[in-house]
């Protein structure tokens, strides 16, 4: 008995040896299933319609917030101030928390906080200057967030057309300090629609609503007082700058990011 006793405890235990992880047929394999991985993730950006929809709401909120309380024009205050640009602001914390990461969404939160900071200047009519230029600093990351191509020369054409005859009516209406800051604006506006007609979809919309918006401001600004101006002013800014955030969520779906 002591003998079998020694034999067993002299016996070496057998070894396991873990089953080789499992290889993909083709040495590309992990790399397609993490772009069928981000493709996936695109279009639950692209698709999920309810989440999206529920992220709007303190926008809708905030909107709905500055038509009831219409605060009066002619009594510039810093809650006039928050109050106007808070819609922006939820818009921009939209992209952030919602657009897939990228140049395009990192742009458009640029022009957006820049619109931001224009609403804030355009409270007081004295900084009229300063809130035109960060509107024309908006643009420019909006340009860069819709990028060069295709370049679609036709729409360049037209823009280049409407602003042109826009600019002659306007420009004799013009304080004699303003003509050249204002035909600067609204050379970069123009590239603006430019970049968003040839984009398409909700960034076409964004731009066409945005240039709309401008126009309307500068004719009642300078040309002739208009009763509605500002109802359709900030309704179709803030069309604008929605359809301009949005239009990051359906970015990586078509795969333009």
């Amino acid at each position: 008995m002591g003998t079998i006793f020694r034999l067993k405890c002299n016996q070496t235990p057998p070894i396991h040896h873990p089953s080789p992880m499992p290889r993909s047929h083709d040495s590309g394999g992990v790399w397609t299933s993490m772009g069928a991985l981000e493709r996936e993730s695109g279009r639950r950006h692209t698709l999920d319609l309810p989440l999206l929809a529920l992220r709007l709401v303190p926008f809708f909120v905030s909107c709905a917030l500055y038509f009831l309380l219409w605060l009066p024009s002619d009594k510039p205050s810093w809650t006039s101030a928050l109050v106007k640009c808070l819609p922006i602001l939820c818009l921009a914390f939209l992209v952030h928390t919602t657009a897939p990461t990228g140049c395009s969404s990192r742009f458009i939160q640029g022009g957006l906080l820049c619109s931001a900071l224009g609403d804030v200047f355009l409270i007081w009519p004295n900084q009229f200057l300063f809130g035109m230029a960060a509107f024309g600093m908006a643009h420019l990351f909006y340009l860069g967030a819709l990028g060069w191509l295709p370049t679609r020369l036709a729409h360049l054409g037209a823009v280049t057309a409407v602003s042109s005859l826009y600019f002659g009516h306007l420009q004799p209406h013009l304080p004699s300090d303003l003509s050249l800051p204002v035909a600067v604006y609204m050379a970069i506006l123009g590239l603006m629609l430019w970049r968003a007609l040839a984009r398409g979809r909700t960034a076409a919309l964004g731009g066409l609503f945005f240039s709309l918006s401008d126009s309307v401001l500068a004719w009642d600004a300078f040309v002739q007082p208009l009763p509605p101006a500002r109802l359709i002013i900030m309704g179709t800014y803030y069309t604008a700058q929605a359809l301009l955030a949005l239009s990051t969520v359906e970015t990586r779906g078509s795969g333009a990011d």
